[in-house]
Parts: C-alpha cells; sequence; structure tokens
C-alpha cells in the first residue's frame, strides 16, 4: 500500500488525512497535540465538520502520532498547519519552520522527500524554504486548496482545479498522480511555480471577496431604491462571463480565509510597489454594506424590541465566529439597546458565550433545526 504523510491533522488536515487513505494510501498522521492524538486513535474526536467523526471511525489505514520523525517513512508529506495572520497582512510561518526545524536535525535523506505546503503562505515563502532545506535532499512544493468549511471532505475530492506550485517537474508530477487517486471528478490540474502559485491563492480568493461584496453593494443600492435586488443579480450572473456563484445578496464575507488572504494580496502588491486598490476597497466595501445592515434594522426596529438572529458563525452549517459579519451584526444592536437573542448549535452558542457572556439570550438549536433555517 502506497504511504503518505500528513503534517497538522486539524480540521483540514483531517480531512485530507481521511480523504487520502479512502484513496487507497496509508497515512501517516502528525500533530503535536498528545490528548487529540490519542483521541484519533480512540476514534472519540467529535467535530462539527459533516461526515468528519464519521469517517474517522471508519478509518483502518490512518495512523495518527505526535512523532514527526514518523513522518519520515513517507516520500510525500503534506504540511497543514496553522499560518496565522500578522497585523501587517502578512502570515506567520512559524508553525512550518518549526516542522522544517525539526525535519533538518535528522539530517540528509537517502531518497528525496516531497514537502507538499498545503498552508496558506505569502509569495516567496515557499522558495526561501526551499533554500533551507535543499541540501538535506528536499523538494518544496506548493498546493493550497480552495474548500468551503461545512464541505470540506466533498470539496477536497470535487475541485474545480488542483493548483500545483511544483518544487521541480518530478514532484509536480507527484502531486497530481496523488491528485488523480484522490479526486472522484477530472479537475484541471493548473502546475506552475510555487511563487505563481502563491499569487494564484491569494489571487482567486481575492476575486470572490470582491464578488460578494460588489452583489452586496448593488443590492444596497436597489433595497435603497426600491429595485428587485435578487432579480437584478440573477440577471447579471446570467452572463457566462460573470456567472452567478457568490453573486448574492447577504452578509458580507468573513471567516478564517478570504479577508485575510484579500489583505495579503494587498500587502504583497505594496512590498512590490503595486497598488492593489481592488484589495482595500473590497474590504471597505464589506464593512460598509454591514453598517447598511445594521442602520437598515434600527430604523426599522422600534426600542424597546426583541430581535433574534439565527445563527452568528461566519457562514452557514459552520461552527467558525472568526471575523463573522453575522456575529458584528447582532453585537451593533445589542450595543444600540436592543434584546438580541442568538440562536445556533450548541458549539456555536458556547464560544459566544465565552467571548460575549450576558450580551444575548440565547437559543441552542439542533444541527437539523439550523439546516432548516439555512435553506
Amino acid at each position: 500500500m502506497k504511504k503518505i504523510a500528513v503534517v497538522g491533522v486539524g480540521r483540514l488536515g483531517l480531512c485530507l488525512a481521511l480523504n487520502l487513505e479512502r484513496a487507497g494510501y496509508e497515512v501517516t498522521g502528525v500533530d503535536v497535540r498528545s490528548d487529540y492524538v490519542d483521541a484519533l486513535h480512540q476514534k472519540t474526536l467529535e467535530t462539527n465538520e459533516p461526515g468528519l467523526s464519521e469517517m474517522l471511525a471508519e478509518s483502518r489505514n490512518f495512523v495518527p502520532t505526535t512523532y514527526l520523525k514518523d513522518a519520515l517513512t513517507c516520500d510525500d508529506i503534506f504540511i497543514v498547519v496553522a499560518t496565522p495572520s500578522l497585523p501587517d497582512g502578512k502570515y506567520d510561518h512559524t508553525y512550518i519552520n518549526d516542522v522544517a526545524r525539526v525535519l533538518a536535525q535528522y539530517g540528509v535523506q537517502d531518497k528525496t522527500k516531497n514537502l507538499i505546503i498545503n498552508s496558506t503562505v505569502f509569495p516567496g515563502y515557499c522558495d526561501e524554504l526551499q533554500s533551507e532545506l535543499k541540501d538535506l535532499n528536499y523538494v518544496i512544493s506548493y498546493n493550497p486548496e480552495f474548500i468551503a468549511q461545512g464541505s470540506i471532505l466533498n470539496d477536497q475530492i470535487n475541485p474545480d482545479m488542483v493548483l500545483i506550485g511544483e518544487g521541480s517537474t518530478e514532484a509536480g508530477d507527484t502531486v497530481e498522480r496523488i491528485y488523480t487517486d484522490l479526486c472522484d471528478n477530472k479537475p484541471r490540474m493548473c502546475r506552475m511555480s510555487t511563487l505563481s502559485a502563491e499569487i494564484t491563492k491569494l489571487s482567486l480568493n481575492c476575486f470572490l471577496t470582491t464578488k460578494i461584496s460588489f452583489a452586496n453593494m448593488i443590492g444596497d443600492i436597489c433595497n435603497k431604491v426600491g429595485a428587485e435586488q435578487e432579480k437584478v443579480l440573477d440577471a447579471i450572473g446570467s452572463d457566462s462571463r460573470i456567472g452567478n456563484k457568490y453573486l448574492k445578496y447577504g452578509f458580507g464575507y468573513g471567516g478564517p480565509c478570504f479577508p485575510r488572504d484579500n489583505r495579503a494580496l494587498a500587502a504583497f502588491a505594496q512590498e512590490n510597489l503595486i497598488q492593489a486598490n481592488i484589495s482595500y476597497a473590497t474590504d471597505v466595501q464589506n464593512n460598509v454594506h454591514l453598517q447598511y445592515q445594521i442602520e437598515q434594522k434600527l430604523q426599522d426596529t422600534e426600542l424597546p424590541a426583541v430581535i433574534v438572529v439565527d445563527g452568528v458563525a461566519y457562514k452557514k452549517g459552520t461552527d467558525i465566529l472568526e471575523e463573522s459579519q453575522q456575529l458584528r451584526y447582532a453585537l451593533s444592536l445589542a450595543r444600540s439597546g436592543f434584546s438580541v437573542t442568538v440562536r445556533d448549535i450548541l458549539a456555536v452558542i458556547e464560544q459566544v458565550k465565552e467571548l460575549h457572556g450576558d450580551t444575548f439570550s440565547y437559543e441552542v438549536i439542533e444541527e437539523e433545526e439550523r439546516v432548516k433555517i439555512d435553506a
């Protein structure tokens, strides 16, 4: 059986590891959290990512460990660790650097090892890491994924395209072969240099944030003058040059990917003396739209009143609060004097309570009920 390693088996990494196992690989999953690894061993991990707990329970060739050295039994190693955003819009590569530092301690490898960076990185990073590890027989490639929280497992095996920033032609061939095994569909394989792939990853998400902000801007205009915003946006999206995806009216973008990738592209452009005005404008418009939503609610609702907010995660079907426009909306209304009740699943309610205490009243709903609300 073919062997492969995934270093960093949090939500995204675990999905990748289990999908690789499903594709016929024996997978070594490495994580520094011993309690978490124990839960993976015992298959008792609870997660709100649909299908993940069930897939873990059924796994047979997934071996979790806390020892990074175990990953070196494999020639192909995916790195899926966190790269938090920095105040200047760049990414903190500390966790990847920590992995590289430990690998370097094991010296020169007898066989070439493909280190496939799955984490989002700032353009130029993979080339820097390659310079540090090239004498140890490592080849660095970049392979970020384009997935949505709440549908990671399905998105990984049915991508529109696979982005491969190849450290060498042979490494690119390897990554392409892995995805041929992994995917149920036949995605386009976009192979290029690591630098080009790093820019592509940020640019793609920046385009989506632009599209979301544009749709909400047009929707605000329509609502203000009494036009039919849904029909307007549907007509715009009917043009094949534009398309309907992400061209819907609603809350602005948030979460762990879109906002920071948009800012990172602007930071990279600025570093290279290019003005990425679209990135800045998208961020501004996203916040302008939220203020419009809040002001409309304040105009339409008289005190005292109880306002119920159904769902405060950044996106339907997730338990993630990072940069959630919905949560900011609820907070603003509460601070304006309204009694706000937050309705969501327990995992979300617990997070909101920890962050904001008695700012809100709370109503816990079952996942099945939230699906009905989202529909």
